[in-house]
């Protein structure tokens, strides 16, 4: 009597456990298979990352600048700070950005740097104030004609991140926000296993 009750239970019947079994199938292949077709066909992927500033992807150099390498911070990701005139009240907030920037890091400030480069090198009062209120700070000479060349267009205080290679890999504006190029370093020193 027990065997015909267990085939007539509507819960052990061969018709239920078969959609159990592709419920199953289903929740462990389904996700699987859609990835796969999202991937195949680009349908729901997004077009790329947005980042704050604007991407340099034409392999352009730090030297191609006008600026010199340095050796102290060829190995760490930089904070470049340009000016092809004199370090003026753009310029000067956009070197307090870099510092802030730097020390925002946190732990990993360790793998940046910042620095300043000028086509006119400050007289030497504002050499002794840079030096004390960012001790830190890497100064070059920019090469003005280099850098007209390579910037066709811009105009004013720029800041660059360049990787320890010396690639240029994003440029921002001088009225940049501090907080996107910090999302944007943390993001490349995460993705980067090089500095």
């Amino acid at each position: 009597m027990s065997s015909l009750t267990a085939r007539t239970d509507p819960h052990h019947s061969p018709r239920r456990g078969r959609l159990q079994l592709l419920a199953l199938f289903a929740l462990v292949l389904g996700p699987m298979l859609l990835a796969g077709a999202m991937y195949h066909w680009r349908f729901w992927v997004p077009e790329g990352r947005t980042y704050h500033g604007t991407l340099i992807g034409t392999g352009q150099s730090r030297a191609e600048l006008g600026v010199e390498p340095d050796e102290r911070t060829e190995s760490r990701w930089q904070l470049l700070v340009t000016a092809p005139e004199e370090c003026a009240a753009d310029c000067q907030r956009l070197v307090y950005l870099a510092r802030q920037i730097h020390i925002g890091l946190g732990r990993e400030a360790d793998r940046g740097a910042h620095a300043l480069a000028t086509g006119q090198l400050p007289a030497a009062e504002e050499r002794r104030r840079l030096e004390r209120e960012y001790p830190q700070l890497g100064h070059y000479r920019l090469e003005r004609t280099a850098y007209e060349r390579a910037t066709p267009g811009l105009s004013g205080a720029q800041l660059w991140i360049v990787d320890p290679l010396g690639n240029l890999v994003l440029r921002y504006g001088a009225e940049t926000d501090g907080k996107g190029v910090l999302e944007d370093l943390r993001l490349l020193l995460k993705l980067s296993k090089i500095g």
